[in-house]
């Protein structure tokens, strides 16, 4: 039997592929555009050089989204290399250049030699739809994040006593800032008349809103160079963050409806901190299959939380944070962690178990989170949803 291996370097118009045999000589090298036709006619290249192949790439979704959706179809397996993994293997090969067929000869070596890379896996409608919508979502967060921010520069430029009165992540401040920005235009309104604006725009607690700013207003009375234009930008941003916060709440609905439809809802948002969207970030970055990690040590490490080792000669027991993980995963781990301190007594006496021990509150929340990782993983094994008390053994 002639084993084969193939490594592809994707990109968005083309990929570079290199095939190699058991020796490491090659057989084919060729650069290939990210269409199907010719996509299936280096497939069929490839296979007739050998009676097996192994595939290599460098991305698991997007330029490499259709290569990968061929490669399954076709019932050939398919690793994947991350570009890190890449980058520090090209540095024990000959050679300083880099070139795509350099890469592609890399990953095909690679996946020759190791036994440990992750197999690509075709996901189910659910999952693949979970990833779409929570990376949607992260980018609408961040882009009201990143939109507040520049909000709240511009009202302190202006009127600095206002922008420390008003929580403008709540719907009420960004909505009185769509129609006053300035000291000398709240103070012409007066609060009557202010608190009347406000609850025809359905705004909460109206009077205390009103109140708050007016008090700002009156302990400011001087008029700022640049005012009018960045009054006026200020509206646009107060109006772009109510329109991103809408978006955000649409998107949390029709996560909630996808995830509903995956058989793992119930157990995964059991646990407490995990809740609707935490629950869907955790089966987007998992892809919901728990035996591709075999355990929970395994699934711990891609998601960070579990020390590695860095010991050299006399020192000993000197745990580091890995540098290879899932920072999405991660975040899931950490923020439910967090969220379970709050709402559930088991976390909150094992976190100050932690503390007790002298441990900071970052190193207590993640040994939280590694604990945690361990009572997940048996629920998604045995298929039953957490329970404060967990039942009694079963006896033979």
């Amino acid at each position: 039997m002639i084993a084969i291996w193939a490594g592809i370097d994707a990109g968005k118009t083309h990929h570079h592929c290199v095939a190699i045999d058991e020796s490491g000589h090659r057989l084919l090298s060729r650069r290939v555009a990210n269409d199907e036709p010719e996509l299936l006619e280096l497939l069929a290249d490839v296979l007739a050089l050998g009676d097996e192949v192994a595939w290599g790439i460098d991305q698991a979704d997007g330029g490499a989204a259709l290569t990968i959706a061929l490669l399954l179809n076709h019932d050939q397996p398919v690793h994947y290399l991350s570009g890190r993994t890449i980058h520090r293997a090209s540095e024990s090969y000959r050679g300083e250049g880099k070139t795509d067929a350099k890469d592609a000869a890399v990953i095909a070596d690679q996946v020759r030699v190791r036994r440990d890379l992750h197999p690509v896996r075709t996901s189910d409608d659910t999952i693949t739809d979970l990833k779409l919508l929570t990376g949607r979502r992260m980018d609408l967060v961040a882009d009201r994040t990143r939109t507040v921010n520049r909000l709240r520069a511009h009202l302190t430029g202006i009127f600095p006593g206002l922008e420390r009165a008003l929580d403008l992540t709540n719907t009420g401040p960004l909505t009185l800032l769509t129609g006053y920005q300035t000291p000398a235009a709240l103070r012409r309104l007066g609060v009557k008349r202010l608190v009347t604006w406000l609850r025809n725009r359905k705004v909460l607690r109206a009077n205390q809103l009103a109140e708050t700013a007016l008090l700002a207003a009156e302990r400011q009375h001087t008029s700022l160079p640049g005012e009018k234009l960045t009054a006026e930008l200020v509206r646009t941003l107060a109006t772009e963050v109510i329109s991103l916060t809408q978006q955000i709440a649409e998107l949390d609905k029709a996560i909630e409806a996808r995830f509903r439809e995956h058989h793992t809802f119930d157990v995964v948002t059991s646990m407490p901190g995990l809740g609707v969207i935490l629950g869907a970030e955790f089966l987007a970055a998992t892809g919901g299959d728990m035996a591709v990690f075999g355990t929970a040590d395994r699934l711990a490490g891609f998601g960070g939380v579990a020390p590695v080792p860095r010991d050299s000669g006399k020192i000993s027991g000197n745990l580091r944070r890995p540098r290879r993980y899932n920072r999405r995963l991660q975040r899931v781990f950490y923020i439910s962690a967090l969220f379970s301190i709050r709402y559930c007594e088991n976390s909150r006496r094992f976190y100050d178990r932690k503390r007790a021990e002298g441990k900071r509150h970052i190193q207590a929340v993640l040994a939280l989170a590694r604990r945690r990782v361990n009572v997940l993983w048996a629920l998604l094994r045995d298929g039953r949803c957490y329970e404060p008390t967990p039942p009694p053994p079963l006896v033979a």
